[in-house]
């Protein structure tokens, strides 16, 4: 049934049983009761039916319009069934004081609180001022009077009290809600409602104090209840109930004419009344005047504050919308807009108050037309999703945006939010206007980049093709021609202009683009440029077939050929030497890793390699840098020749190379492999127009001993520096023990350092005789080391730790120091003269020769009896330092000897120019002299050169007769050797000195 319908069923139903009233007083007591039970039930329904925002303030107003009704009953019983003549006090006032009362004002209560007119101070301040006025009046006509009653007792007089100051009460609350509401049905209503009470009360009271005529008792004031009833069970009937507690924005709270002339009747009662008083010559209610118009005077004084405190925040307002405004005309896209509107939001409302703006810019519903303003809604009954980006605040202000499809909503306390409608509206208009400029701006922009874009196709280097449904050429740009040699025709099929292995890939590439799979795709492939020449492009390809404008897929191809030619040179340049074009350490570890894997699941071994060049240095430093990568160059290709196809070559960085060899099933496959390695390096090379030798150095390490690959590595470089002290042209796998050689080495090197510190040495002398009458003409100094658990060690167990350490100069100074003084015994001027070796190292010291000449001015032994032996090591590199510090002590008259000739690089051509005095010729030219016929020639050729160059020449290592024997017979003067004597200390040197030939 429509609302219409049950209002005017309700309305008959009222009028039927108040013409019933009035025809049957015998039947009073029933139809009063049906009167108010049917505006109770009516009340109650109401809420039922029309759902309101808040149902107990309804709910109260019907509890309180059936205790009204019940407390009727009670009195007609009590005056027309028991008898009692106006019973008073009596049971019905109790129910009228303790129930209607209490639930008719909280529901009228409720109802201002939760309506527009609970957000409205102004409206309150003007209904308290008009209460105040009328409460006056009350006080005059109906309450003074009750108070000098003398026929009352107090409990009379506080009842009689009680009822206007509900009437006043309901006054004030009618008041506020008809200043603040929109006046609606229900609104108007329950004005007539509550007015039609306060009449009825007002003239129920008058009879009461005997004012007014008796007819009025019983008849006609019934009439005033009847229409309390009716008009309240038909307020809550109507739909428009629910805007008393509704989200609703209240009427303007200014101070408009009726409200002015309202707020002057209020405020004259006051003065008006002390006026009559006056004339009257009465002062009862001078006192009582005076206080009415004191409220007065500051409830006046609160709503101008109000007023002027309500055009502060318009100027607040106003400012943070000019704010605004400046800041969305700066705006450049949507984002930015709702940025700005969030911002002018945060500024309107106070400080700290939780809130949320959201800008949907869709289509507005049809039931919110464009430029409909500000309604509050409730989140609940909005989109899910918009609800959650509101955060789920109860209500919401919407106000869809004009020019454009959108909607502000902007969600915040209630009471707040309504003082905002205006504020919204007008930056829901700013926003809109925004986003239409935004719009258009975007509109004009993007005509504009159609001309820019349409001069970039042209112009650009790119190649550019849109394919119809079967892969043919509908457009190419115009750089299409360079790229392909000629411009393709439209129906071109694409693929024609693809290599064959290309074609494949771009069929099912192009496949997949049709079957939605892939929305965008990137790829390259081979063209046929021009004269058939290959180009590799980069294309991508894009499905625009849904856009109107382009329907097709759209391919971008770029050549991108001298790019991937640097791509794949830098990537090779990144993992091989740029030297020797082996892998480098990157791409050793790298490869490294692959082999242990592919390794541990084939249950093969995997072996790694360190290699490191002898003596690398040396012909770096004497021949050139240049002829140093050479050799470089030369040595990495012997090492790639040895490997198999799957194993890896690798220089690690300077002289140090690598090898990994892969299936290998043991050890011993791998030692094989740096056995070849180490005969390859063993060989000569032929650098520039020298002929060199470039030994190599080996450590082995193996998956039979590693964990890991980090550890495999370690025990590859142990197993180097073990081969490396073995000598030149070693290798060495690594095995358990080779700890303890390197720990051995290591505690050597420590003892080494207290050995220095203690001078535990001694020098053994090993003769030089003349070959041919076995005269002593010198004696070579020997060091040895004096170590206190291992005994008396030679030169070959500590000397190279000493070189590695650089404890080799502090070692020499000592040995100089010492022989000096000892070959100072050996029979004076004539006497002996000491061959002392020196290391290129010892020799390179700073302050050398200073020391040298030093020591020797300081002993008694002559300069030319002192021989330093150097190696050829020093004297081929092309050091000015060293040719003058040689030039220096041959000048002081110090010997030079060139000690171990025969083993350098290039050791006859040196000759001629080097500083020296005494050639020594090193033993393995010696041995088999006698009997290797070749041998022979050799010493033989080298002792013609020597003499030609005015060099003594010593023989080393001679340890038989018939080497002496001829030795003698190719014309070599001096020797020594195991044949003549073993070193000796310095007193058996003395004894044998004094036994021994002398020479001539």
């Amino acid at each position: 049934m429509s609302s219409r319908r049950t209002i005017a069923g309700f309305t008959a139903v009222m009028i039927v049983l108040t013409v019933v009233y009035y025809a049957r007083p015998g039947w009073h007591i029933a139809i009063w009761t049906a009167i108010g039970t049917v505006s109770a039930a009516a009340v109650a329904a109401g809420v039922v039916r029309n759902r309101p925002r808040r149902k107990l303030p309804w709910l109260l107003l019907a509890g309180g319009i059936f205790a009204f009704a019940m407390g009727d009953t009670t009195y007609l019983f009590l005056t027309d069934v028991l008898g009692h003549p106006q019973p008073f006090p009596s049971l019905a006032d109790l129910i009228y004081l303790g129930l209607f009362f209490p639930l008719a004002a909280a529901g009228m209560i409720g109802l201002a609180r939760t309506s527009a007119a609970g957000r409205d101070r102004a409206s309150l301040l003007d209904a308290l001022a008009l209460t105040v006025g009328l409460g006056l009046l009350s006080w005059l006509f109906l309450i003074d009077p009750y108070v000098r009653a003398d026929d009352l007792t107090w409990v009379q007089k506080a009842i009689s009290i009680a009822y206007p100051l509900f009437d006043v009460l309901v006054l004030a609350i009618l008041t506020r809600l008809v200043i603040s509401m929109r006046l609606t049905p229900a609104v108007l209503l329950m004005a007539t409602g509550g007015v039609g009470m306060l009449v009825a009360d007002v003239l129920y009271g008058f009879s009461r104090l005997g004012i007014g005529a008796a007819w009025l008792m019983g008849g006609p004031i019934d009439i005033g209840w009847i229409v309390f009833y009716a008009a309240w069970g038909a307020a809550a009937l109507h739909p428009s109930m629910v805007a008393l507690t509704d989200p609703r924005v209240p009427a303007r709270s200014g101070l408009t004419v009726r409200r002015v002339v309202l707020l002057a009747l209020s405020t004259l009662v006051a003065p008006v009344v002390l006026i009559v008083q006056a004339v009257r010559d009465d002062g009862r209610y001078v006192g009582i005047s005076a206080l009415v118009a004191a409220v007065m005077f500051l409830l006046v004084l609160a709503r101008l504050y109000g007023a002027v405190s309500g055009y502060r925040g318009v100027v607040s307002r106003e400012r943070a919308l000019r704010e605004a405004g400046a800041a969305l005309v700066s705006a450049s896209d949507a984002g930015e807009v709702t940025e700005a509107v969030r911002d002018a939001v945060g500024r309107l409302l106070p400080a700290g108050l939780p809130h949320r703006v959201v800008l949907a810019l869709d289509e507005p519903s049809p039931s919110t037309p464009v430029g409909s303003g500000v309604r509050f809604v409730y989140t609940a009954s909005l989109d899910p999703g918009l609800a959650a980006r509101l955060g789920h605040i109860e209500v919401a202000a919407r106000c869809p945006l004009v020019v454009t499809a959108g909607t502000l909503f902007v969600a915040a306390e209630e009471t707040t939010l309504a003082t905002l409608r205006e504020a919204i509206e007008v930056l829901a208009a700013q926003a809109a206007l925004a986003l239409d400029r935004i719009g258009l701006a975007w509109e004009i922009t993007q005509r504009r980049s159609q001309e820019y874009f349409r001069t970039l196709v042209r112009n650009n280097s790119d190649a550019i093709l849109i394919l119809d449904a079967g892969d043919r050429i509908r457009y190419a740009s115009p750089s299409a021609a360079e790229m392909f040699g000629a411009d393709p025709l439209p129906g071109t099929p694409v693929l024609d202009l693809l290599d064959p292995p290309s074609r494949v890939l771009a069929g099912r590439m192009l496949d997949l683009l049709r079957a939605g799979e892939r929305g965008t795709t990137q790829d390259d492939w081979v063209a046929l440029g021009p004269d058939g020449a290959r180009v590799q492009v980069e294309v991508s390809c894009r499905d625009l077939r849904a856009e109107p404008t382009v329907a097709g897929l759209v391919l971008t191809m770029r050549d991108v050929t001298e790019r991937r030619r640097l791509e794949q040179e830098l990537t090779h340049r990144a993992f091989h030497d740029s030297l020797t074009g082996l892998a480098n350490r990157v791409l050793f570890h790298d490869r490294l890793q692959q082999a242990l894997g592919r390794a541990a699941r084939n249950g093969t071994m995997v072996g790694v390699l360190f290699i490191d060049l002898d003596d690398f240095k040396v012909i770096n430093d004497t021949m050139g840098h240049a002829c140093g990568d050479e050799l470089l160059v030369a040595a990495a290709q012997r090492l790639a020749a040895e490997l198999a196809g799957g194993d890896t070559a690798a220089r690690l960085g300077g002289d140090e190379f690598a090898a990994l060899v892969e299936d290998a099933r043991d050890p011993e496959e791998v030692e094989i492999v740096a056995q070849r390695v180490v005969a390859a390096f063993g060989k000569p090379y032929l650098i520039g127009d020298s002929v060199v030798n470039g030994p190599a150095s080996i450590g082995i390490a193996t998956t039979a001993e590693a964990i890991d690959g980090d550890d495999l590595l370690r025990q590859a470089d142990l197993a180097l520096y073990v081969a490396k002290g073995a000598g030149k042209g070693q290798w060495r796998r690594y095995q358990a023990a080779l700890h303890n050689q390197v720990r051995d080495r290591l505690e050597l090197r420590a003892e080494l350092d207290q050995a220095v510190a203690d001078r535990s040495f001694v020098l053994q002398y090993q003769p030089i005789v003349d070959l041919r009458t076995g005269a002593a003409a010198g004696l070579e100094a020997l060091v040895r080391w004096q170590h206190p658990t291992r005994g008396l060690l030679g030169p070959g167990r500590f000397i190279d730790v000493a070189e590695e350490s650089g404890l080799i100069v502090p070692i020499g100074d000592w040995v100089i120091e010492r022989a000096l003084a000892d070959a100072a015994d050996w029979g004076g001027p004539a006497g002996p003269y000491v061959s002392i070796n020196v290391s290129a190292r010892q020799f390179s010291d700073p302050g050398f020769v200073d020391r040298t000449l030093r020591r020797l001015a300081e002993g008694a032994l002559p300069a030319d009896r002192l021989v330093l032996e150097i190696t050829e090591t020093l004297l081929l590199r092309d050091d000015e330092r060293v040719r003058h510090d040689l030039a220096r002590l041959r000048q002081a008259g110090i010997r030079v000897a060139i000690d171990d000739f025969g083993t350098g690089y290039s050791s006859l051509s040196y000759l001629r120019k080097v500083p020296a005095d005494v050639l020594k010729i090193e033993k393995s030219f010696i041995d088999a002299v006698s009997t290797q016929p070749r041998q022979r020639a050799l010493v033989e050729g080298i002792l013609r050169l020597a003499h030609t160059l005015g060099l003594t020449v010593v023989a080393e290592g001679i340890e038989e007769e018939a080497d002496r024997a001829a030795l003698v017979a190719a014309g070599c003067r001096y020797g020594q050797g195991f044949l003549f004597r073993r070193p000796m200390n310095h007193p058996d040197v003395l004894t044998w000195l004094a036994d021994a030939p002398v020479a001539a």
